[in-house]
């Protein structure tokens, strides 16, 4: 499994996290992944977070998406660039090449898939942008939360629309992505033809939104923030303990049944709420009496009864702490630098790759700006010191 991907290559023109983060998972799957940056306006990322590395364009912000990468710089918007671009294409053998620029960029730069195919006719290529390629009209990822809909969908019922907690219209369209290249290694594998794979950040978020689209649109229900609370299933919110708080999710009225027949729960049973459709239009006052049982009880207390009965239930985790989490403490990924010693810690991926077993969970450190220069321009392109000294002085690494 650790060799199923080793000689794939990815050469990608990212910057942000939409990208980036996507290459990251291409990376853990043991693909060999070069981003390409201009030499004087990196990512911006680079320089977003603290520096705890004491150096400049490693801040924390940039280091958990690029884990595992090469870095080398190139400007494209200079002639001498766009034939070292094809010389990069050509002799690393790129497999799939990716960009996050505004699609207007691509005749400019010269990476739009006909160019890029015109040098390697299976290239697979892939081009995220927030509206499609199409649309020029920038994006980050609050403001596709907010154009799909999804930011309408979080907070509180009275309060105003909130950002997610986690930039989901970039990861979104980024395991989109990752999706979509598989299935384009598949078809190249089975036919030998090339793809073109355009990912709008848009459509990714609004592809999640199956329920609320349909009961919007086809029944004219108003779909809206509701908390903690769950639309469909009561009682599901977070309730305060003794200690701390839970969260639990009675998802059928087994599960409720049980739950009243719980010492000191009795008090919840009355006819009206045997059903879900009467806990459902209850739900304010039910969550008052719940929580006013739950304030008695300690989390573990909590968790051990309603364990007992089949209900789930979980405290809720600081990041810190879910860390610990017996099934995260022993899978979480490491990569540590090797010049300054400092180790960074990222979550699992989903499904633990075969080449993330084989290297024990470890992936090299993010590279600094350039890092890989000298190692590809020389080693791979064959670029002597002269040359690559006359294009560093000329601006184009």
């Amino acid at each position: 499994m650790r060799e199923l991907f080793a000689d794939v290559t990815v050469l990608s023109m990212e910057q942000a996290t939409v990208l980036p983060y996507l290459t990251y998972r291409l990376a853990a799957e043991g693909m060999q992944v070069v981003r390409v940056e201009h030499p004087e306006r990196a990512d911006p990322n680079r320089y977003v977070g603290s520096n705890v590395l004491g150096e400049s364009a490693m801040n924390t912000y940039f280091l958990p998406n690029n884990v595992g990468k090469k870095a080398i710089t190139l400007n494209l918007r200079d002639e001498d660039g766009k034939k070292v671009f094809r010389d990069l294409v050509t002799k690393l053998d790129v497999d799939i090449f990716a960009c996050n620029q505004l699609p207007r960029n691509y005749p400019k730069l010269g990476i739009g898939y006909d160019d890029l195919r015109a040098i390697r006719e299976d290239i697979i290529w892939v081009g995220i942008t927030g509206f499609g390629p199409d649309s020029n009209e920038a994006a980050y990822d609050p403001i596709l939360q907010a154009r799909s809909g999804l930011m309408d969908l979080t907070g509180e019922p009275d309060g105003p629309p909130q950002v997610f907690g986690l930039p989901m219209a970039d990861l979104g369209a980024s395991e989109h992505g990752y999706g979509q290249i598989m299935k384009a290694l598949y078809r190249r594998q089975a036919t030998g033809e090339g793809s073109r794979v355009d990912i709008s950040m848009f459509q990714s978020t609004i592809s999640w939104q199956v329920n609320p689209v349909m009961l919007s649109k086809s029944f004219g229900e108003e779909i809206t923030r509701r908390g903690n609370t769950h639309e469909f299933f009561a009682p599901v919110s977070v309730y305060e303990s003794k200690d701390g708080y839970v969260y639990i999710a009675v998802g059928n009225d087994r599960q409720w049944q049980a739950m009243t027949e719980l010492p000191g729960f009795g008090s919840l049973f009355n006819e009206e709420r045997k059903t879900n459709a009467g806990r459902i239009a209850d739900v304010k006052r039910l969550n008052e009496e719940i929580s006013a049982i739950t304030k008695t009880k300690t989390t573990a207390q909590l968790i051990e009864l309603l364990n007992s009965i089949g209900v789930p239930i979980s405290t809720v985790n600081t990041v810190y702490e879910m860390t610990h989490d017996p099934l995260v403490k022993d899978r979480l990924i490491r990569s540590k630098d090797p010049r300054t010693g400092t180790e960074v810690y990222l979550p699992p991926t989903p499904v633990i790759t075969g080449y993330l077993e084989s290297v024990g969970m470890q992936m090299s450190f993010p590279p600094r700006l350039g890092e890989h220069n000298d190692e590809v321009y020389g080693n791979v392109l064959g670029y002597d010191e002269q040359r690559r000294g006359d294009l560093k002085e000329a601006g184009v690494i």
